[in-house]
This record gives C-alpha cells, sequence and structure tokens, in this order.
C-alpha cells in the first residue's frame, strides 16, 4: 500500500465514522479556493464564508488548512495577493485568481468532473 492509498484509507475512515462531518474532503480545498476566487476577490474569512454558504455548511474551512493552501496556491502562481481594507476597515489579505490559476481551475473541475462520475457509476453498479 502506498502512502497516498494510506492517507485516503485513513481520510475514508475518518469521514464514515461522523456523518456530521464537515471538514473539506482532503485534496478539493485547493478547487473550491480557485473556484470561490474567480468569482471576486477576498480575505481568507471571506473564502471561507463563502464555502460554507454555497456549499449550505455541509463543507467548513479550517482557518489553519486555508492559510496553508492559500500560501501554496500563491507560491504556484495561481494567486496573486494584496493588503487591503475590508468592509469593516480593517487590513486583510485580498486574493485574487491569476490567468494560470484560472487554467489550474478549469484542470482541478475537469478531473473532479471525471472522478466524482467514476465513483457514481461504481454506486450505480448493481443498484
Amino acid at each position: 500500500m502506498t502512502h497516498l492509498d494510506n492517507h485516503n484509507e485513513q481520510a475514508l475512515r475518518s469521514v464514515s465514522m461522523s456523518d456530521q462531518n464537515t471538514d473539506v474532503i482532503q485534496g478539493t480545498l485547493d478547487m473550491l479556493i480557485l473556484k470561490t476566487l474567480s468569482l471576486q476577490p477576498l480575505h481568507g474569512f471571506g473564502i471561507a464564508r463563502r464555502v460554507e454558504q454555497v456549499t449550505q455548511g455541509v463543507f467548513k474551512v479550517n482557518p489553519g488548512s486555508l492559510l496553508t493552501a492559500l500560501q501554496r496556491l500563491e507560491r504556484s502562481g495561481w494567486l496573486e495577493s494584496e493588503w487591503r481594507q475590508t468592509e469593516n476597515s480593517r487590513r486583510a489579505k485580498f486574493y485574487r485568481l491569476t490567468r494560470a490559476g484560472k487554467k489550474q481551475l478549469e484542470i482541478e473541475t475537469a478531473d473532479w468532473t471525471r472522478r466524482s462520475s467514476a465513483i457514481a457509476r461504481l454506486l450505480r453498479e448493481g443498484a
């Protein structure tokens, strides 16, 4: 069993143990951030709030995971950031999608669609 297989098995086990688990599924956070920022630039709290609102509370974003993901996406060149004032007159780092980020979102969306279709086929099998 590879490290990735072991990690996925552990993630699946933790999801199955709790029907109330609302953490973002491992590996999808980047795609959710990119999609959220494709609509408009936002700061970290705004991104987390938007994900929770749009998914109607199905997914909640852990602040530590979000910060790590934003830093990784910015290092990859998929996001740019700048410090600005929020609607509450606080300074916050706002993130926006770059051209490369838009391309990555297309790639991740196609991959997610392919994978979720495969899972749906497997779940329908023998039904």
